[in-house]
């Protein structure tokens, strides 16, 4: 993860809220389980969260259920579940933690800015019935603080089937980027957009494709579904570090021909507001890794990278 992660000051002592209970045992949440509601979803078919249990100052454990027909996965009767689906089960745990168990003077959850995911592809389920279910483990960590309220913090998951890990993320979260500002101005697309297949980015469907190549042959971000239910809820003007880490995991797959199976790793770092579309995506590669970088306006808003399996 960047600097600005490793960066973060650990509050020195617990906040009130997370101070571990008297008695020998931790005690667990009278209300562990979680709701859509609870968690500023538009619907209930996005929760993917089901409980979450505190086991100490900063130790968490919780549960999911992936189902086998979420929207990113592929139309199968065997299904490997999509890679952000683990991403948005952090994002889903970490506004649970700040909701329940961090100071807030302010009713504005905090901010996904940087994301960091690890996969191990022989241990990842596969799924042929009507959903997944899922164990996590939480930590909460460089947690920073201001008056009366958690400015940011950072939330590690480590995911486990079977009594194994498959996958690890790390979300790093922090008061809204740039409250009150758009995205630096961009000139939309204009005609001439070739939008790829989606198997050659990686992705289940057309309207999950986030990309397109302008007449100069340059990757831009061109949503085919602008208000996508998991990548861009609501249609906002702007990208979620979500849909930052998709354009970029899609912008590398089409660069090198490879198929979604081979991705190991993502990583997403968000440094300014970025357009909704119109952003340039551009890729690099280096041995077993491919590094993105989308600019608005001339300057780089976000980057990141993408691990690929060894040939």
């Amino acid at each position: 993860m960047n600097s600005a992660v490793h960066g973060a000051v650990l509050t020195p002592q617990p906040f009130g809220a997370l101070s571990r209970p008297s008695g020998d045992t931790p005690a667990r949440d009278v209300d562990a389980a979680l709701t859509w509601h609870a968690l500023g979803l538009e619907t209930m078919a996005s929760l993917l969260v089901l409980s979450l249990h505190r086991l100490g100052d900063r130790y968490f454990e919780g549960r999911c259920q992936w189902p086998r027909t979420h929207p990113l996965n592929e139309r199968g009767t065997t299904v490997a579940h999509h890679p952000l689906i683990v991403v948005e089960s952090t994002r889903q745990l970490a506004v649970a933690v700040q909701r329940r168990h961090l100071p807030t003077a302010s009713p504005a959850d905090c901010e996904v800015l940087s994301v960091g995911l690890g996969l191990l592809p022989h241990l990842v389920p596969m799924e042929s019935g009507s959903a997944t279910d899922v164990a996590v483990r939480l930590t909460l960590t460089d947690v920073v603080a201001r008056p009366g309220t958690a400015a940011s913090f950072r939330v590690t998951a480590e995911y486990l089937y079977a009594g194994r890990v498959f996958a690890t993320c790390v979300m790093r979260c922090a008061s809204p980027l740039g409250e009150g500002r758009e995205p630096a101005g961009v000139v939309p697309p204009g005609p001439g957009l070739l939008h790829p297949a989606a198997a050659a980015v990686g992705a289940a469907a057309d309207p999950d494709v986030l990309l397109a190549r302008g007449p100069q042959g340059r990757l831009v971000i061109a949503p085919r579904d602008p208000a996508h239910p998991v990548l861009l809820p609501g249609r906002p003007s702007r990208l979620t570090t979500a849909a930052v880490l998709e354009a970029g995991r899609q912008a590398v797959l089409l660069s090198c021909g490879m198929t979604a199976r081979a991705v190991v790793g993502l990583r997403a770092d968000v440094r300014s507001p970025v357009p909704g579309r119109g952003a340039v995506v551009d890729v690099t590669f280096e041995q077993s890794r491919a590094r993105f970088a989308v600019s608005a306006a001339g300057h780089v808003v976000a980057s990141g990278a993408v691990s690929l399996l060894r040939s």
